[in-house]
C-alpha cells in the first residue's frame, strides 16, 4: 500500500487509495480494516483515516462496526437483485422523460464521458471506469426537471448496487459490454427516438442483471 503524500488532504488521499484497492480486488469483501495497521501503512494518524472510512461507508464499500474493526462490505445476490429492480424502474422511466430533451451541449457532455470510458477500458483502469459509469447515468438524468427523481438515480448509482458492482470483481469482463450498450443508448438519444432509447436502456438494465446472475 502506498504512502500518503501532502498534495491533497490526508483523508481524501486515504479515501482514494483504499477505494482503489477495493475496486482492484486487493482488499477483498469481508476483509478486516484495522485502524492501527492501516494508519501505519498509510503513514497518517487515525483521524483522517476514520474520515476516509466514513466516506467509504457512505459509498457502500465499507462496514463500520461498533467496537470492532471496519471491514470491506459484501453483498448477497438478493441484495443486488433488489437494488437492480429499483434501478431498472428509475432508469427506464427517466430516459422516457429525457430522450427528447437532449440538446447539443448535453449530448456533447455524454459523448465526452463515453470517450473517456472507452479509454479507461482500454487501459484497464476500472477505478476511473466506475466513476465515469456513474457520471454517464447521472448525465442521462440531467435534463429531467424532476429533482427528486434525479436524487434517487444518484443514490442508486452511488449506493448498494454500485458497491456490489465494484465488490463482485467482474468489471474486467463487463466494462466493455457496458460501453457498447451505452453507445446504443447515445445513438437513440441523438435521433431523439424515445421508444428506441427506452428499448436500449431496457436492454442495458437486463444485461446488467444477467451479468450479475452469471457472477
Amino acid at each position: 500500500m502506498g504512502k500518503i503524500k501532502q498534495a491533497e488532504s490526508l483523508a481524501d488521499q486515504a479515501y482514494h487509495l483504499l477505494r482503489n484497492e477495493i475496486i482492484s480486488g486487493e482488499l477483498l469483501p469481508e476483509e478486516d480494516l484495522p485502524e492501527e495497521r492501516l494508519a501505519k501503512e498509510l503513514g497518517i494518524s487515525r483521524t483522517p483515516l476514520r474520515d476516509a472510512l466514513r466516506r467509504l461507508e457512505m459509498d457502500g464499500l465499507v462496514d463500520l462496526r461498533k467496537g470492532k474493526s471496519a471491514r470491506v462490505a459484501s453483498f448477497t445476490m438478493e441484495d443486488s437483485l433488489q437494488s437492480m429492480e429499483i434501478r431498472r424502474l428509475l432508469e427506464i422511466h427517466n430516459i422516457e422523460k429525457t430522450a427528447a430533451r437532449f440538446n447539443e451541449e448535453t449530448m456533447a457532455s455524454v459523448q465526452a464521458i463515453m470517450a473517456a470510458q472507452w479509454k479507461a477500458v482500454e487501459q484497464e483502469d476500472y477505478h476511473t471506469f466506475i466513476e465515469l459509469d456513474r457520471e454517464f447515468h447521472l448525465m442521462l438524468a440531467a435534463p429531467n426537471p424532476n429533482n427528486k427523481l434525479k436524487e434517487l438515480i444518484y443514490q442508486m448509482n452511488t449506493g448498494a448496487y454500485r458497491a456490489f458492482l465494484i465488490l463482485s470483481n467482474t468489471l474486467h469482463e463487463s466494462a466493455g459490454l457496458a460501453c457498447e450498450e451505452h453507445e446504443d443508448i447515445i445513438k437513440a438519444l441523438a435521433k431523439q427516438d424515445i421508444s428506441l432509447a427506452v428499448k436500449q436502456m431496457s436492454v442495458h438494465m437486463e444485461n446488467i442483471e444477467t451479468r450479475i446472475l452469471a457472477r
